[in-house]
């Protein structure tokens, strides 16, 4: 067996056992063999406490590529959310995501989930991703608070 499935069967495995409250992932199934991918997992992040985003939950997607864990893996949020961290495509924009940065092979599926759930609450105006939401957070933080709440309330599932 691959490194990376090795890995991917692992961190399944500790996920089962103990993991965030409030929080889902788990493999996507094979739509061809009804069976699990763990290449794709299928994720809820919830809106932390205290934060604009609190009240939501949020669907992400995450890709292992073939060199995880060596490689980070891609994270998108499917819908998009309007946030300056997060690209247009709905790729999230962070540093421990990305391997020339913080990127380690021992960040865990949780410590990727959490660190998301942190930068929804707390966007980091320095890198940012996408123009309009970064514009709005830096200019006019009330309509960025605003568009939030908006988000919480229309795609943020309720569970």
């Amino acid at each position: 067996m691959d490194i990376t499935r090795e890995r991917l069967i692992q961190e399944r495995k500790n996920w089962r056992k103990e993991h965030p409250h409030g929080f889902i992932a788990k493999p996507c199934k094979d739509p061809k063999t009804g069976s699990s991918d763990l290449y794709e997992w299928d994720c809820l992040i919830p809106g932390k406490k205290g934060s604009d985003w609190e009240g939501g939950n949020f669907r992400l997607i995450i890709q292992f590529p073939e060199e995880y864990p060596n490689k980070p893996p891609k994270c998108v949020f499917k819908p998009v959310l309007f946030h300056p961290n997060i690209y247009p495509s709905g790729t999230v924009c962070l540093s421990i995501l990305n391997e020339d940065e913080d990127w380690k092979p021992s960040i865990s599926i949780a410590q990727i989930l959490l660190g998301i759930q942190e930068l929804l609450a707390n966007p980091n105006p320095s890198s940012p991703a996408q123009a309009d939401p970064y514009l709005m957070l830096t200019t006019k933080k009330k309509d960025y608070v605003q568009k939030v709440r908006e988000q919480v309330r229309t795609i943020g599932k309720k569970f």
